[in-house]
């Protein structure tokens, strides 16, 4: 179904045509409330995901969590979404995407206003992973949406638009975080992080239940029960000891479940294999062609260098450079502005520099990147021009390297392959966040010297610049001419 759809209130939604027209030059206004909405339920996601991190010493406060609570409260969140983003894309291609993501957003906003009412740790971890099966509901919808829904210009723009919501969201989280804390709305303390959701969601369902199209397979077969349950499995042994490992110091039981993990990935690809012609929930087809495969390695490289650099450029500015962690947000800011800069020139130019806009994207952080070395080397490395300028180039790749790598997926694969882009990006970043006891806490061991954690981050340094030259590698794969799509 075209943008130009979504302007005709009086005609029925369609389920998904094979040989959609090319779409308008400009958006309708429907067609703008929709792409609204969805980037709105987006940007709900980002948010929480770091929103609650400058929360965390108050809400210890208040409510007694430990050290292990408090990591739960991020993990807690993070680990259903990695567990079911691959179920809920396939549950929106069998069911419709419209109804999913607002079954999703439902889960979510209630989720949040029992986040607000927590007197406790305990419900306000249980709350935080009924949020994450919220998302993990609602956002492969937004990407499949956009997919199906919009084409031509207007497709590039939607993803390019996309990119910067994810830009900006990185920018809102921690300094709204901060805000609403500080200001005790009502004396109601950090409980206005959790509560904003619910007037947002509410927002979200009525009008996306207005002015979203559904979209769906049109002979819709009974969901694969046997492969959800086998992703699920595989994906939380896999991912669980990566972000626990470093709690527990690399115990036995991690690389045990790991093994078992990757056991269980084996298994589902061999049930899938044999599901093919009977609704699986991860059509293999979708690998057939290098465009997905190769997207969909170079998002994983994406998630990884996030993991490795974010936490180990934190540790390098409050311990390497004694900054404070309101400098170092600054620092965060700076950056996320840039990245934002870089995601608008994605949005504006609708997709016409194809892959040569997200690698030329990876080469300008590349450069910056090796020019913030140079500066760490010599001791400095706070708020300075390369900060910006690895912002910006990672701002071009985020939207121009979804809208490429989904843009030959069938349309009633869309879920399942808006799914998988999301898994690979939430695995990436904990393979990126385990690499870091083996290349920057191994030389550290933990300890607040200064020099030591400038060497260990230079070293990180390198290892990024590496994972950026693969990613800008594997783009090849990408299409070189623009507005290439499925049929």
């Amino acid at each position: 179904m075209s943008s130009s759809a979504l302007g005709d209130e009086q005609q029925p939604t369609t389920q998904n045509p094979d040989h959609p027209a090319p779409g308008p030059s400009k958006m309708t206004l429907a067609a703008r409330v929709a792409l609204s909405v969805l980037l709105t339920a987006e940007l709900m996601d980002i948010l929480d995901q770091s929103v609650v991190l400058t929360a965390l010493p108050r809400i210890q406060e208040t409510t007694g969590a430990g050290p292990d609570a408090l990591q739960w409260l991020t993990t807690g969140y993070s680990l259903p979404i990695a567990i079911g983003l691959i179920t809920g894309g396939r549950l929106g291609d069998l069911y419709g995407r419209r109804r999913i993501l607002l079954i999703g957003t439902v889960v979510f906003t209630t989720a949040s206003l029992l986040c607000g009412l927590a007197t406790g740790p305990g419900v306000l971890i249980g709350a935080r992973m009924l949020q994450g099966v919220g998302v993990a509901l609602m956002i492969p919808q937004v990407l499949a949406t956009l997919h199906v829904t919009f084409e031509g210009q207007n497709r590039s723009k939607a993803f390019g638009l996309y990119g910067a919501v994810l830009s900006l969201a990185s920018v809102l989280g921690p300094v709204m975080g901060g805000l609403l804390t500080e200001a005790d709305v009502f004396g109601l303390s950090w409980r206005p992080i959790f509560l904003i959701n619910v007037p947002v969601g509410l927002a979200v369902i009525l009008l996306g239940r207005r002015f979203i199209p559904e979209s769906t397979v049109p002979k819709a077969d009974r969901p694969d029960l046997t492969g959800m349950l086998l992703s699920a499995l595989a994906i939380v042994m896999i991912i669980f000891p990566l972000t626990e490992k470093h709690l527990h110091h690399w115990p036995l039981w991690c690389f045990a479940l790991l093994g078992a993990g990757l056991l269980a990935l084996g298994v589902f690809l061999r049930h899938q294999q044999r599901k093919q012609n009977n609704a699986p929930l991860v059509p293999l087809s979708l690998f057939q062609g290098r465009q997905f495969s190769g997207g969909l390695a170079a998002q994983l490289m994406h998630g990884l260098l996030c993991g490795l650099f974010f936490m180990t450029w934190t540790l390098y500015l409050q311990r390497g450079l004694s900054m404070s962690p309101f400098h170092a947000a600054l620092a965060f800011v700076l950056l996320s502005l840039g990245e934002l800069a870089g995601a608008t020139i994605a949005a504006k130019s609708a997709g016409r520099f194809a892959r040569r806009l997200p690698q030329t994207g990876a080469l300008v952080t590349i450069a910056a990147m090796a020019a913030y070395g140079l500066q760490a080397d010599a001791g400095q490395g706070g708020l300075t021009i390369p900060v910006v300028m690895i912002g910006f180039g990672l701002g071009m790749v985020g939207g121009p390297l979804a809208d490429m790598s989904l843009a030959k997926v069938p349309h009633e694969a869309a879920g399942a392959g808006s799914g998988l882009f999301n898994t690979a990006m939430h695995l990436g970043i904990a393979l990126g966040t385990a690499l870091t006891a083996l290349v920057f806490f191994a030389t550290t061991d933990g300890s607040p010297d200064a020099g030591l954690n400038r060497d260990a981050f230079i070293t990180v340094l390198w290892w990024v610049g590496s994972v950026l030259a693969l990613m800008w590698a594997l783009m090849f794969c990408l299409p070189k001419q623009a507005n290439r799509q499925a049929g």
